[in-house]
């Protein structure tokens, strides 16, 4: 009864179903979009700064700013630094190559630990540059050379800058040795407060070659001569009168990476970085030993280390505290003491007691001086939340806020009774009074750290809090799609699409990441059995041969496809010189052959952009064919071949190129599926559901045999810059695009006018009807858009019952991404298929 249904439709939408597939489109969109509001997490951005003459309270020493415990502070930013670069690997269960190349910090930790200190320093994901760096603005004169990220930031904050390009993720050297030309002269210029220098070797080779290689081990052992050098000279003018006798260094990561250097997640790889810090004055032992513990460790001479953990929220505000300028006023961080402790500023001036009867030793001193600046501190988190609270649409619990309100009025309670000026007796001893005010801070500094830990708290719970009403909105459009959709075709194979699309995902998916996946691949038993040197010649000469194949089948299919001279003609052209083209590019990669250097820059730089612009001529005279031609003489099915077959060589070679030399994969799997497509099928006029669920099987495994798979740390980013050296935003953004959803989104809905082609053929041998492929080709991006739209709707059910599942950031968000973007791809592909055909 099916049948005769989906044929009528099909006759009626037979010139305005194009609209049909917009509208579809613009449902998919708004469900997203609507989910996505409810599910991404938003903070509101108050467009609010702090101010010197900010009165910052009415307490005595909480009424202004603090004051400058450092002269000068040095930043050395190691882009992308894990934090096994710098800790010694005895902290870890097994030695890598990679570790223990900065020897000059973990011997300055051992040798001179009360001054020198490693931090792991845990960040909030997503793990980017952007956004740590935007914390350590200043009011100070600052010197910034490196990475031009800081001038994007801060166009006119600067003193003095020496910005150098940082997007060529394949250049290792440029910033760095601009930094190294500047960085020692400027340490002896007086011009500066705060010096940055921002290094990106070791970011870049991550990304290129990986925690494990060669390029990441030179890098880290250049760093350590140059960090050497420049402690040696903050040493040298360090003396008693020197420029740098009150100065603190830091050389700290903005973030981590994995090992194969991804970042932008929440894995402990990605969130886990490293700062260290040395100050030339050492603090007394009596104020380090009330700082809480730390994981101590001998290194690889013997001497303990230790390392001390450090939230980078708490970044911003202590180095605010450190310079004494005015806390960020987006800022809930804690002013960190074993980072404020380092600096001598912060024990050794102030020698008056706390009511002005008794001199004070190193250890209340620095209570004192931590106490009013957690005091000023806890204020400004105190402004913060009042602000917040009635900008943001959302704002606290008024439970969790009025519990916080209580600590922080306990807390300048307490303080007031610290400050309450009373001398000891004459029957007090010194000493006892000097405990006695000692204990008085401390727990002053315990309730203004309680007030500001439970703030954090309550900001992270309430930044995590989902809007269920958008998400529940956005999911019962995409069911309404589906039943849309369903209705209009058959609800027969949804079940069946169900169950086998997330089979074959689950299963490649943990094909593709398993440790052991290749183990006994055939081509991994052939090189055991051969020797590598066999596997190496096989890796070389397969791609070429592969090429040959695809080269032969695709020609193939344009003189069988298309059916106007000029087009054949020049799609046959432009299909031999594109594949020539990336036969060159494969070869200068290869190692069998010698090249010149002329040769080499000739195969990797201009081959590639040979192949993209004879791709693009290609689809601009496609469309133009399509728009100018007389086309209505041919009938449908040969103008479907035609336009189908011309689109697919158009962007075949692209992808081709940006996929490397797996491509042999595809070709197995197109000639398993033309064997398969042999199969004799229903003699209707209705497209086989079966055979549109194959292809979407077919998508689904290409996708994750060609290396990808749903995590950001997935995507290939090499890919983007084949064929160019210089980074732009929109070119890389493009060529990462087609690379990630070419040979599993474009290249599949770009083929399913064969499908509908295959059906028509076998069905007209049966039929009467002279002609239905119109009505055959719309039930068949129908059926595919469906059943993307069935996967989209399942993954969006899934996240929205795992929403406070430990992994919903790291698992089933990246999920969710791809597959939205991919319905929208996959509806966006369709609508202009619907109208190139129509």
């Amino acid at each position: 009864m099916a049948a005769p249904a989906s044929r009528h439709r099909g006759s009626s939408w037979g010139r305005s179903w194009p609209l049909l597939f917009v509208a579809i489109l613009a449902l998919h969109s708004l469900a997203i979009y609507l989910f996505t509001r409810g599910f991404l997490l938003t903070r509101t951005e108050l467009d609010l700064h702090s101010h010197r003459d900010d009165r910052t309270g009415v307490s005595p020493g909480c009424s202004s700013w603090p004051q400058p415990a450092v002269d000068r502070l040095v930043i050395v930013v190691l882009d992308a630094l894990r934090f096994d670069f710098v800790a010694p690997s005895t902290f870890f269960e097994e030695k890598q190559p990679w570790m223990d190349k900065l020897q000059v910090l973990q011997k300055l930790a051992a040798d001179e630990k009360n001054s020198a200190r490693i931090f792991k320093a845990l960040a909030d994901p997503p793990t980017t540059s952007l956004q740590r760096l935007k914390l350590v603005k200043s009011g100070k004169r600052v010197v910034m050379m490196g990475d031009d990220t800081w001038i994007q930031l801060y166009p006119e904050h600067f003193n003095k800058s020496f910005p150098y390009p940082s997007f060529n993720v394949k250049d290792l050297d440029t910033v760095d040795n601009g930094v190294i030309d500047h960085l020692l002269p400027s340490l002896h210029e007086n011009d500066w407060d705060v010096l940055i220098a921002h290094f990106l070797g070791v970011d870049h080779a991550g990304h290129i070659f990986g925690v494990d290689s060669t390029p990441m081990i030179q890098k880290l052992e250049q760093y350590n001569q140059i960090l050497e050098d420049v402690i040696d000279t903050l040493k040298s003018l360090s003396t008693p009168g020197g420029p740098h006798e009150n100065t603190l260094l830091l050389v700290m990561g903005d973030h981590g990476q994995t090992l194969n250097g991804d970042h932008g997640g929440g894995t402990a790889e990605e969130v886990e970085t490293s700062l260290f810090a040395w100050s030339p004055k050492t603090p007394p032992d009596a104020v380090l030993s009330v700082l809480g513990e730390n994981s101590c460790n001998f290194d690889l001479h013997g001497k303990e280390v230790c390392v001390s953990t450090m939230q980078q929220l708490d970044f911003a505000v202590t180095v605010s505290a450190l310079l004494g300028i005015p806390f960020p006023f987006g800022s809930i961080g804690r002013v960190n003491p074993e980072l404020y402790a380092l600096s001598a500023g912060t024990w050794d001036n102030q020698r008056t007691g706390i009511n002005a009867c008794t001199p004070q030793d190193d250890l209340v001193a620095w209570k004192m001086r931590y106490a009013e600046v957690l005091c000023v501190n806890s204020w400004q988190v105190k402004r913060y939340i009042d602000q917040y609270s009635g900008s943001s649409i959302i704002g606290f619990s008024a439970e969790y806020l009025h519990h916080v309100e209580e600590l922080y009025s306990k807390a300048q309670a307490n303080w007031s009774e610290v400050l309450k000026p009373t001398c000891p007796s004459e029957t007090a001893k010194g000493e006892e009074f000097k405990e006695s005010a000692s204990s008085a801070l401390q727990l002053q500094i315990d309730a203004y750290s309680s007030f500001l830990e439970s703030f954090a708290k309550l900001a992270r719970s309430a930044w995590t809090e989902f809007d269920l009403w958008l998400m529940g909105t956005g999911l019962l459009l995409m069911i309404l799609s589906v039943i849309t959709q369903a209705y209009i075709l058959e609800f027969i194979f949804l079940l069946l699409n169900i169950f086998a699309r997330f089979g074959i995902e689950l299963g490649m998916s943990k094909q593709i990441a398993g440790p052991t996946a290749t183990k006994d691949h055939p081509v991994s038993i052939i090189c055991d059995i051969f020797g590598s040197s066999f596997c190496n010649v096989s890796m070389d000469i397969f791609p070429i041969i592969s090429l040959a194949m695809v080269t032969c089948i695709v020609l193939k299919l344009i003189a069988y496809a298309v059916h106007q001279r000029f087009l054949k003609y020049f799609i046959i052209c432009g299909t031999i010189l594109s594949y020539a083209f990336i036969a060159n590019y494969w070869a200068s990669e290869s190692t069998l052959l010698s090249h010149t250097k002329a040769v080499q820059e000739i195969g990797r730089s201009l081959a590639p952009r040979f192949v993209y612009a004879i791709g693009g001529l290609s689809l601009v005279i496609s469309v133009l064919w399509r728009l100018f031609a007389p086309v209505d003489s041919l009938k449908f099915n040969k103008r479907i071949t035609s336009l189908s077959a011309a689109m697919l060589c158009s962007w075949s070679p692209t992808i081709l190129m940006l996929l490397g030399r797996q491509a042999w994969c595809i070709i197995m799997l197109q000639q398993k599926y033309q064997k398969d497509s042999k199969l004799d099928i229903t003699g209707s006029c209705v497209a086989n559901p079966v055979s549109v669920t194959q292809w979407s099987l077919l998508a689904v495994c290409l996708f994750y045999l060609t290396g990808h798979w749903c995590t950001f740390d997935g995507l290939r980013y090499g890919a983007a810059f084949i064929g160019f050296d210089n980074f732009h935003i929109i070119r890389q953004g493009f060529l990462l695009s087609i690379d990630t959803f070419g040979v599993s989104h474009i290249l599949p809905v770009l083929s399913l006018p064969f499908v509908a082609i295959h059906c028509y053929n076998t069905a007209s041998k049966k039929s009467k009807v002279k002609d239905v492929t119109i009505n055959i080709l719309i039930q068949v991006h129908l059926m595919y858009g469906l059943i993307t739209a069935i996967t989209t709707t399942v993954t969006i059910v899934c996240v929205t019952i795992q929403r406070r599942h430990l992994m919903v950031w790291g698992l089933f968000a990246p999920k969710y991404v791809f597959d939205a973007i991919g319905l929208l791809l996959t509806d966006l592909l369709i609508c202009l298929a619907s109208f190139y055909y129509s």
